[in-house]
């Protein structure tokens, strides 16, 4: 049983909820779909702000651990999705943040949240699904294979009991929203 870092969904309070998985596992989809399904939704996407970065901004590559100035911005940039979260959250918004979430960045998403409430919400399709999935449907250059098994193997080695897990292979995006707001909203998970 995995333990759920979820807090009951409500109509009428403002909720804080976090979307993981690897790339390509359909993050931002589904955390912009889930938004709108609040009369004051909120998505904040780590791409995003990794992408305001015009000049000297540094990816992580395919290497695994991510240099020096790799890590560096991927605090920098989960800080300030956590910084943008709460700003809105406090403002009445329920607010969808979407991020790679892999070992040590659980313990900073937990410090940059402070103790605020939030829900983790865990997509995990099949690695063979998603690496098919981001070659044939994204202008992203191709990952391969090799690194999403490569995520897939960390996330579940250092995220395996957090959180609410959804298999999203055999789902289209809306079906995920739907189970996720099932599963939020109901008292027994």
């Amino acid at each position: 049983m995995k333990i759920a870092i979820a807090h009951i969904l409500s109509d009428d309070t403002p909720a804080l909820i976090v979307v993981t998985g690897i790339m390509a596992a359909g993050k931002s989809t589904v955390a912009r779909l889930l938004a709108q399904r609040f009369a004051r939704g909120v998505h904040v996407e780590a791409d995003a702000l990794q992408r305001m970065i015009v000049s000297g901004g540094v990816w992580v590559g395919q290497a695994g651990e991510p240099d020096e100035e790799a890590a560096r911005q991927l605090r920098l940039r989960l800080q300030n999705m956590c910084l943008l979260g709460q700003s809105f959250f406090q403002a009445g918004f329920t607010v969808i943040l979407d991020d790679i979430i892999i070992g040590e960045r659980w313990q900073h998403l937990q410090e940059e949240l402070h103790d605020l409430p939030f829900s983790l919400v865990v997509l995990a399709p099949q690695v063979e699904v998603v690496a098919a999935q981001r070659d044939r449907n994204r202008g992203k250059a191709p990952q391969g294979h090799a690194w999403a098994t490569y995520l897939d193997r960390e996330l579940r080695a250092t995220m395996s009991d957090i959180g609410l897990w959804i298999d999203s292979s055999q789902q289209t995006p809306e079906e995920t929203v739907e189970l996720i707001l099932q599963r939020l909203r109901s008292p027994a998970r």
